[in-house]
């Protein structure tokens, strides 16, 4: 079945693919009424909307036509976006898309909420999912508990078709092409020839300087004769992503530091500021967006966060009360040879929850000689889910620690087999809070039919790299498969097992009648799970519009995901295994899992027998048979069915303990009655 459903998927994809391109009486419903629909684009996927006058009004597209990544399922996620000629978002709306957590978990009502968020939204401005507080140029959309790759592919599918229209049609949003510096070029400067030769920009404003921006503002301070020529703020700019600059600049240790973290897409800009005014708020939180500064290139603002380096000058630059390094997104096409704009904010009126706050920009224009360029050479473009690594960095160093520990105790089994119970408990607790509620780490069918439903309609797998926690998780299982076997994840790394293992637990706690099939039952009801599988597989690629209605037969959304907010119907099913599991030994996992059948198969290249038998196992002896809750020992030959097994190591334990092995213990009575016999031979 396996090898039949694999033929057919490969005959399929040649015929399989995704269209998007609405015609231009399906688009006429979307816009106003007073708008038309005008000419469509000889070169770009998109439509003119022309005004009452018929003059050009805006843009509309399908995201998918320009920027078709594929959703976290793996199938087709498609919005249609009207922008204005001055890059405004007029709206964005909801075409297609199959994401399960919308589909059947949370609705479609979240989705369609989070994209309304782009109305009155610019092009100019650094659009972000996350709870942060917009600030300067940056926007930070709500993003959709349970749904965050979700709602992030979606932003950066409409960033990036929107950008490839600004490009061609929009000048002035977008800015130029990037240049890179010229690493091989290396000039000797001290602090004046870095000023004089515009290496390092200078902004000197004083008191009455910065008085006259709230000339006509409630909010202007009166200066005394003495304090008019005082310094309000002597800023500096440099980009130390120029070796000429920052070999000049600052020591070898912020240079390493700056080498270990700067991405290739990000640029380095210093800043050294002294004065009165604080080119930070107080409130200012490292490694994000100052609120207070800005930088701006062609009227297009960057994303910029704070780098949190100890910067450390060289000797010879003067001292410096503050000092930053700012990380400037170059992934729109910042283009560090072009001007841009440096803005120091100077805010007054927000001591107060009612006041309206007035801020005023104190300007430093920037324009590095281009000979510090290679003009010619082309940015190597950055995938925009890149940034979803970086921001979970913590959780996957935690999760590659966790995950490195239970190598080494799988490889080196022995040091958990004492008071084994209690070791695998707590583990397992991890594995349910950290990599299970915490983390969103339940692996799923979903990705695999994702995947199914990629490769069929010819997108890229790029999906699978938004949500970097799971995907790690899965080249772990992949490793664990061809050494051990299935049940490396099913037994220490499956949220939802641990929860069934736990409600066992509950169950003989409570004394509960426990239900145990007979050896013929068992072995016939474990050959559901790859039913199971074989329909989910046929329905990606037979009926794909029904595929996220049946994957709901694992009950992982609904109890990790989601933590059973959810439909009363799904919190019942999947308390009913919970519940089943109190007098039947995880049986979800073992006779329904389809992810459990795929691990299974996959599993056949399990190259290791790692759990020891004797020849003994099995005839006369059945005593690790008889406690083996999975049913996963063979009662005649004692031999371990890998493909069933979850690696608990409860038959490990009874091996090697001569008070449970009935095998030791006969071995340790004989040697026992030979000493006596030879005591009796010496002193008889």
């Amino acid at each position: 079945m396996f090898r039949l459903i694999l033929i057919t998927f490969f005959i399929l994809v040649s015929f399989n693919n995704i269209q998007a391109s609405m015609t231009k009486d399906e688009l006429t419903k979307f816009i106003d009424k007073s708008m038309s629909i005008g000419k469509k684009d000889e070169t770009l996927p998109m439509w003119e909307i022309l005004d009452k006058n018929k003059e050009l009004h805006s843009f509309i597209f399908e995201t998918f036509d320009l920027a078709p990544i594929a959703g976290f399922s793996g199938g087709k996620m498609n919005m249609l976006v009207q922008m204005d000629i001055e890059g405004n978002f007029l709206d964005v709306q909801l075409l297609e898309q199959d994401e399960p957590v919308f589909v059947s978990g949370l609705g479609v009502l979240p989705f369609v909420e989070f994209l309304q968020q782009y109305k009155n939204k610019s092009l100019k401005n650094s659009i972000k999912v996350g709870d942060l507080k917009s600030s300067g140029n940056t926007v930070y959309l709500d993003g959709v508990s349970k749904a965050t790759a979700s709602v992030k592919i979606a932003n950066d599918s409409i960033l990036a078709s929107s950008i490839k229209i600004a490009k061609e049609k929009l000048s002035g949003v977008a800015p130029k092409e990037i240049s890179h510096p010229k690493k091989d070029l290396l000039e000797k400067h001290t602090w004046k020839s870095l000023l004089d030769k515009n290496l390092v920009k200078n902004l000197r404003v004083t008191k009455e300087e910065a008085e006259k921006l709230f000339i006509n503002s409630e909010y202007k301070n009166e200066l005394l004769d003495d304090e008019r020529s005082e310094l309000f703020l002597d800023l500096y700019v440099a980009d130390l992503t120029i070796p000429s600059i920052a070999k000049n600049l600052i020591k070898q240790s912020t240079q390493d530091e700056l080498d270990g973290q700067i991405l290739e897409t990000e640029e380095a800009i210093l800043i050294l500021a002294n004065g009165e005014h604080q080119i930070l708020s107080d409130d200012f939180v490292r490694n994000t967006s100052p609120d207070t500064l800005e930088i701006q290139q062609e009227g297009f603002a960057l994303n910029i966060r704070d780098g949190d380096y100890e910067i450390n000058l060289l000797d010879g630059i003067p001292q410096f009360d503050q000092s930053l390094i700012l990380q400037v997104d170059k992934r729109f096409d910042f283009d560090p040879s072009s001007p841009w704009i440096l803005n120091a904010k100077v805010v007054r009126g927000n001591g107060t929850l009612y006041s309206t706050p007035v801020i005023k920009n104190l300007s430093l224009d920037v324009h590095i000689d281009k000979k510090y360029f290679d003009i010619k050479q082309k940015v190597k473009e950055t995938p925009l889910w890149l940034s979803s690594i970086y921001e979970q960095k913590e959780k996957l160093i935690i999760l590659t620690l966790l995950l490195i520990g239970l190598f080494i105790i799988l490889f080196k089994y022995q040091v958990v087999l004492k008071n084994l119970r209690y070791k695998r408990s707590f583990l397992l607790l991890i594995t349910l809070f950290f990599i299970g509620w915490y983390g969103q780490g339940q692996l799923s069918m979903v990705t695999i039919l994702g995947l199914v439903k990629a490769v069929l309609n010819s997108q890229s797998l790029q999906f699978l790299l938004y949500d970097p926690f799971s995907l790690k998780i899965w080249f772990f299982v992949l490793i664990s498969l061809a050494i051990w076997g299935r049940g490396t994840f099913c037994g220490w790394l499956c949220p939802y097992g641990v929860l069934q293992e736990f409600s066992h637990y509950i169950g003989r706690m409570l004394k509960f009648p426990r239900i145990r099939f007979s050896e013929n039952l068992n072995s016939k009801l474990v050959y559901i799970k790859y039913i199971v599988l074989a329909s989910l597989i046929l329905s990606a690629i037979f009926a794909p519009n029904i595929t996220e209605y049946l994957i709901e037969i694992e009950p992982f959304k609904t109890s990790i995901t989601l933590v059973f907010d959810r439909q009363w119907p799904y919190v019942v099913y999947a308390l009913f295994w919970l519940v089943l599991g109190m007098f039947l030994f995880k049986g979800f996992c073992r006779y329904f899992c389809p992810l459990g059948a795929f691990l299974s198969l996959m599993g056949r290249l399990q190259t290791l027998n790692w759990l020891p038998r004797r020849f003994e196992c099995g005839n006369p002896c059945n005593n690790c048979h008889k406690s083996c809750n999975y049913q996963a020992i063979d009662k005649k030959s004692g031999d371990i069915k890998y493909a069933e097994c979850f690696q608990c190591l409860d038959c490990v334990q009874i091996y090697s303990d001569a008070d449970l092995c009935k095998i030791l213990k006969k071995d340790a009575k004989k040697e026992k009655d030979m000493q006596i016999k030879d005591w009796r031979k010496t002193n008889g």
